[in-house]
């Protein structure tokens, strides 16, 4: 009960900061070019021609993001990471000329010579949607995982009742990672970020009908 309680307060931490990276990634798509070399961090757009001078993807380095280390034409290095390793930074390789999109004194996006583009760590776009989905998955598995550990709790002299339960906790899994697929099609197909609740609510209210199957069959006794 601990743990569904401290996940679903993350979500409603995230929860709090979607309007906030909603606001930030229209900022920037608005964001104006800059009419020379930008001397302090700017609201304005200024790409930068870059050169690699290592890159490494991390693939299956648990916790290691994506990195590369891009040299300016005076000699200077710049560090960025990524989100991901794909599309750009696994194929980056050193001396490839790419040009990074500054904003704010950060680089945002790295682009290649066939214009491939690739968003850094530091880049707003994208970011509403990841705080959406992770709110929508921590917020209702840690609620209906926390009910299922209520139940339990006071159900614990029924056996039926405490099959029910497990029953409960173990659909807060599916509901709560729900939201992941519906993120992951989103990210995938291009569409809207309401695109997240809307498929998140169809799976969910399919794992609800299973729920409820099993929650029947095990106050029946049908299941042990």
């Amino acid at each position: 009960m601990l743990i569904a309680l401290l996940v679903a307060s993350l979500g409603v931490a995230m929860a709090v900061e979607v309007r906030n990276a909603q606001e930030r990634e229209h900022e920037f798509r608005a964001a104006p070019e800059c009419a020379s070399v930008p001397v302090k961090a700017s609201a304005c757009l200024w790409e930068q021609d870059f050169t690699v001078r290592k890159a490494a993807s991390h693939r299956g380095k648990r916790g290691k993001p994506p990195e590369a280390e891009l040299v300016l034409p005076s000699g200077k290095p710049w560090h960025v990471t990524f989100r991901n390793a794909g599309p750009l930074v696994s194929e980056m390789k050193p001396d490839d000329k790419v040009a990074g999109l500054i904003w704010y004194g950060d680089v945002v996006e790295v682009r290649d010579a066939g214009g491939r583009r690739q968003q850094t760590s530091d880049g707003p776009v994208g970011w509403p949607a990841d705080r959406l989905g992770g709110a929508i998955g921590c917020i209702s598995f840690g609620t209906v995982a926390f009910i299922g550990g209520l139940w339990g709790l006071l159900g614990r002299r029924s056996r039926r009742q405490v099959v029910a339960a497990a029953a409960v906790r173990w659909h807060s899994l599916g509901i709560g990672a729900a939201a992941i697929v519906a993120l992951w099609i989103q990210a995938a197909t291009g569409w809207p970020t309401w695109s997240i609740p809307v498929g998140w609510g169809v799976l969910t209210l399919l794992l609800l009908g299973s729920a409820v199957g099993f929650v029947v069959a095990a106050l029946r006794g049908t299941i042990k």
